[in-house]
């Protein structure tokens, strides 16, 4: 009797592949083959799978951010119930950091998808698809921070969520760069949130 093959396995498995080569060299020296070879497959195998590079990328791009969610609501489960505003903020940016080998790759991988996505109005789309649900989720954590009093009425959580997003940015550069150290960007995090969250 033939083995049963598990296709959704298989995808996943090339989309790891993927990331792998996006991690050692980016994406655009990759094609089709090399993909096929680190994951140990025929390029036809892999094409029974995906038909081109793209629709490729934009799999491992949903498969990679599915893992980082799942990541996030395992460190949110942790907390007390019900969890204090800045407490999910702060584990949540935690978890997007680069601060361990598997939030670094997934960080490497975004990076490499997204100067390709510069470039491709298709995946541009695919790319910028996360941004207005992290804002919002975002946002509204700073609405309930300023519901409970812990954040000044003044504040406006649309603009707050936006900086968060773009200070994690700009530490997730820092720290893939090596220019900044681990325990330094979770002191400025930790100093950002102190100054929103004001009793």
């Amino acid at each position: 009797m033939p083995k049963r093959v598990d296709h959704e396995e298989r995808r996943r498995a090339i989309a790891e592949a993927l990331w792998r080569i996006a991690c050692a060299r980016g994406l655009d020296g990759a094609s089709l083959r090399d993909v096929a070879a680190e994951a140990g497959i025929s390029l036809g195998q892999l094409q029974h799978y995906f038909s081109s590079k793209d629709e490729l990328l934009v799999f491992a791009l949903k498969y990679l951010s599915g893992l980082a969610e799942g990541r996030i609501r395992t460190r949110l489960m942790r907390l007390a119930a019900p969890p204090a505003p800045r407490d999910v903020l702060r584990e949540t940016v935690m978890e997007m950091l680069p601060l361990d080998d598997e939030s670094r790759t997934g960080n490497l991988v975004q990076i490499a998808y997204f100067v390709r996505a510069l470039h491709d109005e298709r995946l541009r789309d695919h790319a910028k698809e996360g941004v207005p649900a992290l804002r919002a989720f975002f946002a509204g954590q700073v609405r309930e921070g300023i519901a409970r009093g812990e954040v000044e009425a003044s504040r406006d959580p649309d603009a707050e969520a936006m900086l968060l997003i773009a200070l994690t940015d700009g530490l997730t550069t820092h720290l893939l760069l090596d220019a900044c150290a681990p325990e330094e960007a979770r002191e400025l995090l930790d100093a950002h949130l102190g100054r929103l969250f004001t009793p």
